[in-house]
């Protein structure tokens, strides 16, 4: 009775925070749906979408729906490390002694958009999923906690690909989810030009803070999962790699590399939140089913075969979701 009370309050309070957010951002709600998921969950987001499609609008929105500080960094070949995490500068104490004094980069604040990401070398690619990962940052032997809740969204360009540096595919994996942002509908676009036209300011407001955040995640890790969705999940995952004996005709057919273990963890994670959201306290296959995309379309690698009949990823996990119905069955 008491986990119930606690599903209908969080699943009330997602409601008021996506109605804050369309305050600023205009349809999209596929995408707010999984971003509210990953920080809840505790993952990063790489969304991919062409520039003015509301990115940046939708992060700082968020950041002031849940009370957090917002930062933006602009990621360019001339990033430096240090320019993401922060250096020691040496400055006169009061009593003119000179010191070494840590400042603080863009990454210390809780919401961050890291504008660009695949712009930036790999060396600086490399500190800045590292502080994805660890949540934490060493400078100097010194370590510098990063305050929770901590969310990156990264953004990439589909379109332009001078000048870039793709991720690897072993960091790739530690985003939670990837997301593809879309143009708006003639409607939708409509309503966006009559909104910028009256401010450019976002209008929405705080609903909850970082403590309720932190709250929602603990509830949602509590949930259980009953065997038959969680060996499904675990069976899709699997279903991903063409050189286990036993996977799919999908995977040995349209697949070059699988899914990591990572990926059965995120999609767990994220259908506990995903079903909290709708006010369940227990996750179904329809859970599993909607986060396969966005939790497997950056972690499986079509092969030449997929590419020869063109077939997207997102086509290749849609034939894995029907095969893995008809063998978990």
């Amino acid at each position: 009775m008491e986990n119930e009370e606690k599903v209908k309050k969080l699943s009330e309070a997602i409601a008021k925070i996506k109605d804050e957010l369309h305050k600023d951002v205009v349809g999209q709600e596929e995408i707010i749906d999984n971003v509210i998921i990953a920080i809840i969950a505790g993952g990063n987001v790489l969304l991919e979408g062409v520039p003015g499609v509301g990115k940046t609008r939708l992060v700082r929105s968020l950041g002031k729906t849940l009370g957090l500080p917002f930062s933006r960094i602009q990621f360019t070949p001339d990033l430096m490390p240090s320019d993401v995490t922060g250096t020691n500068v040496i400055e006169k104490d009061e009593n003119g002694r000179l010191q070494s004094v840590f400042r603080r980069g863009p990454i210390f604040a809780n919401l961050v958009l890291a504008d660009e990401i695949n712009r930036a070398t790999p060396k600086t690619q490399a500190a800045m999923l590292e502080v994805m990962q660890e949540h934490k940052i060493t400078v100097a032997k010194q370590t510098y906690a990063l305050s929770e809740p901590f969310f990156v969204l990264a953004t990439e360009n589909p379109i332009e690909q001078d000048g870039t540096y793709p991720l690897p595919e072993a960091q790739m994996d530690r985003f939670m989810l990837k997301l593809l942002m879309g143009f708006p509908s003639i409607k939708e676009l409509a309503d966006i030009v009559n909104m910028t036209q009256v401010s450019m300011d976002e209008n929405a407001s705080a609903i909850i803070d970082g403590e309720t955040v932190l709250e929602m995640r603990e509830l949602a890790k509590n949930m259980p999962v009953i065997d038959d969705v969680l060996n499904y999940a675990v069976s899709l995952v699997s279903n991903t790699h063409p050189e286990l004996e036993k996977t799919s005709s999908t995977a040995k057919k349209y697949i070059k590399y699988g899914a990591s273990p990572r990926a059965a963890q995120a999609l767990i994670t994220c259908a506990k939140v995903r079903a909290l959201m709708n006010g369940n306290y227990n996750v179904s296959y329809a859970d599993i089913d909607a986060l396969a995309y966005p939790v497997l379309r950056h972690r499986v690698k079509v092969n030449y075969a997929a590419i020869n009949e063109r077939l997207t990823i997102d086509n290749v996990i849609g034939l894995l979701l029907e095969e893995n119905k008809k063998l978990c069955k």
